[in-house]
C-alpha cells in the first residue's frame, strides 16, 4: 500500500525567529453564521481544504479498505489512498493517488485514470484549472502523463516537479535519461546535462522559463534555453520581475557570493540570502547579504543598517513605495523595519507575519513580549493572547479590515478589527492564510466538536 502519513492543516501559530474603517481603529459590525460541512464519523489520516475554503476532503480506513469522503460523501474504496489529496486552484475538482491490487492510479473528480504499474505522489492541476499532469511508470518505463495523454517513455525517471505557466499553456518537468538530466518543455527535450535542479520557473507572462544546470565542475542558470555564465555555484531559486522582463539569481566565485540581476553581478559578499524579491513595479530588488559577521539589506543597490540577523520574510508594499523586514540586534531583540526606521523591539516577531495592506498604508505583523503574543499594527499593540497565528494575518481587499487567528485557553479565535468571533477547537488553514474576503463577507473553516464548519461573516 502506498505510505500514509496522519496530519492536520490547521492554522499554524506564531513561528517565531531565534533571530480604519481601519484608521479609526473600530471593531467591525457582524453577523456570524455557520453551516456544517462534514462530521467525522471516522478518524482522518489526511485532510485538506479547498483554496475557496468551502470544500473539504479527507482519507480515511474501514474494514480493511481506504477511502476517501468529500463534503461528507465517501468515494470509492481501494486498497490504499495516497498522502496527498489535492484540489484544484478554482476549488472545483479535487485528485488524488490510490493503490488497487498491484497497480496504481490517479483519480479525478471520482473518476479513475489508467492503471499503471506506480504513479507519482505529486499531482498538479494548472492554474485555470483545466489541466493536470503527473508522472506514471510501466516496467521500468517512466514518463509524463498530461491530460490523460502519455508523453514520452524514458528509461530512468521524471521529475516530480511538474510546473505549469501562468497562463497555463505551457509545461515543464525534469527527465533522467542515459546517465543525463534535461527539462522538457511542452514535449520538446532541452539540452542534456550533468544534472538539474529541482526549480523550473516561468516568468509570470507565461513567456519565459529558467532552470539550473551543472556541468561537471561549475553549475548555471539556463533561461529561454541559453546558458548563463558558469559560476562555483549558484542559489536554487531564480526570480523573474512581475512585468516578466528582469530576473536574479544568487552566484558563488572561489569564497564569495552575489546576486546576478540581468546578467550583472553585484558587490562580493560572505553570504547572500536564498531570496531574492522584486518590487510590484519591478523598479527596485532587495535581498539580504552578510559582511564581517553583519546581515544588512540591500534594497536599489543601497546596503541598509547592519544587524545580527535579518529574518526571510522581506515585504514591499503594493505600490512599491516601502519596504519593510524583520531585523535582530546585538541585545538579541527583533524589530520591524520599514523604509530604514526601526520599530519597537520585542522578544520575538513572527514569521512569515509582516503584511502590507493593499493600499499600501497600513504594516501589521505578529510579535511576542515575554509569554504573550499579539498584533501589532501601524506600530500599535492590540490584544494579548496566548498564541498569534503568524501565516493567518489578512487585510481585506478595501484594507479597512485585518482577521487574524488567535489562541486563548487552547482554543482558536477569528479575530477581525479586534472583535473575537467564537472559540474553536481548530482554525484550517487554507495554504496562503486562514480567511476569505468575499463581496464584502469573510469566511473560513473551523473545527468544532468533531465537526468542521463554514463559518460566514457579514461584515457591516
Amino acid at each position: 500500500m502506498l505510505k500514509k502519513n496522519i496530519y492536520f492543516l490547521i492554522a499554524i501559530f506564531l513561528v517565531f525567529c531565534s533571530m480604519t474603517s481601519f484608521a479609526q481603529d473600530k471593531s467591525a459590525q457582524t453577523s456570524v453564521s455557520e453551516k456544517l460541512l462534514l462530521k467525522f464519523d471516522l478518524p482522518p489520516a489526511v485532510l485538506v481544504a479547498s483554496p475557496d475554503g468551502t470544500h473539504v476532503a479527507y482519507a480515511t480506513r474501514a474494514e480493511g479498505k481506504e477511502f476517501v469522503i468529500v463534503d461528507g460523501r465517501e468515494q470509492k474504496r481501494y486498497d490504499g489512498i495516497g498522502s496527498n489529496i489535492v484540489f484544484s486552484p478554482d476549488s472545483k475538482h479535487f485528485a488524488y493517488r490510490v493503490q488497487s491490487g498491484n497497480k496504481q492510479l490517479i483519480v479525478v473528480d471520482g473518476k479513475e485514470g489508467k492503471h499503471y504499474d506506480s504513479v507519482g505522489s505529486n499531482i498538479v492541476f494548472s492554474p485555470d484549472s483545466q489541466r493536470i499532469a503527473y508522472a506514471a511508470r510501466i516496467g521500468k518505463k517512466c514518463f509524463a502523463v498530461i491530460d490523460g495523454q502519455e508523453g514520452k517513455y524514458y528509461e530512468g525517471g521524471i521529475g516530480s516537479n511538474f510546473v505549469f505557466s501562468p497562463d497555463s499553456k505551457h509545461l515543464a518537468y525534469g527527465v533522467l535519461s542515459e546517465g543525463r538530466q534535461f527539462v522538457v518543455v511542452d514535449e520538446k527535450e532541452g539540452k542534456h546535462y550533468y544534472g538539474i535542479g529541482n526549480n523550473i520557473v516561468f516568468s509570470s507572462d507565461g513567456n519565459r522559463v529558467a532552470y539550473l544546470a551543472k556541468s561537471d565542475k561549475k553549475a548555471f542558470w539556463v533561461v529561454d534555453g541559453r546558458e548563463g555564465k558558469q559560476y562555483d555555484d549558484v542559489g536554487i531559486d531564480f526570480f523573474f520581475s512581475p512585468n516578466s522582463q528582469q530576473f536574479a539569481y544568487i552566484a558563488r566565485s572561489a569564497d564569495k557570493w552575489f546576486a546576478v540581476v540581468n546578467e550583472k553581478e553585484g558587490k562580493y559578499y560572505d553570504g547572500v540570502g536564498d531570496h531574492i524579491l522584486f518590487s510590484p513595479d519591478s523598479s527596485r530588488v532587495a535581498y539580504q547579504v552578510q559582511s564581517e559577521k553583519k546581515r544588512f539589506l540591500i534594497v536599489g543597490g543601497q546596503e541598509g543598517k547592519g544587524y545580527e540577523r535579518i529574518g526571510s520574510s522581506i515585504v514591499f508594499s503594493p505600490d512599491s513605495k516601502h519596504v519593510a523586514y524583520i531585523a535582530q540586534s546585538a541585545n538579541k531583540k527583533f524589530m520591524v523595519v520599514i523604509d530604514g526606521k526601526e520599530e519597537k523591539p520585542y522578544d520575538n516577531i513572527g514569521h512569515g507575519s509582516l503584511i502590507f495592506s493593499p493600499d499600501s498604508k497600513h504594516l501589521a505583523y505578529g510579535a511576542q513580549s515575554g509569554e504573550k503574543r499579539f498584533v501589532v499594527v501601524d506600530g500599535k499593540e492590540k490584544k494579548h493572547y496566548d498564541g498569534v497565528g503568524s501565516r493567518t494575518l489578512v487585510f481585506s481587499p478595501d484594507s479597512k479590515f485585518l482577521a487574524y487567528v488567535a489562541q486563548a485557553e487552547n482554543k482558536q479565535i477569528a479575530v477581525i478589527n479586534e472583535k473575537e468571533i467564537d472559540k474553536y477547537d481548530a482554525i484550517v488553514s487554507l495554504g496562503a492564510g486562514a480567511f476569505i474576503f468575499d463581496a464584502g463577507n469573510l469566511h473560513f473553516l473551523a473545527f468544532k466538536e468533531k465537526s468542521i464548519y463554514v463559518v460566514k461573516i457579514k461584515i457591516n
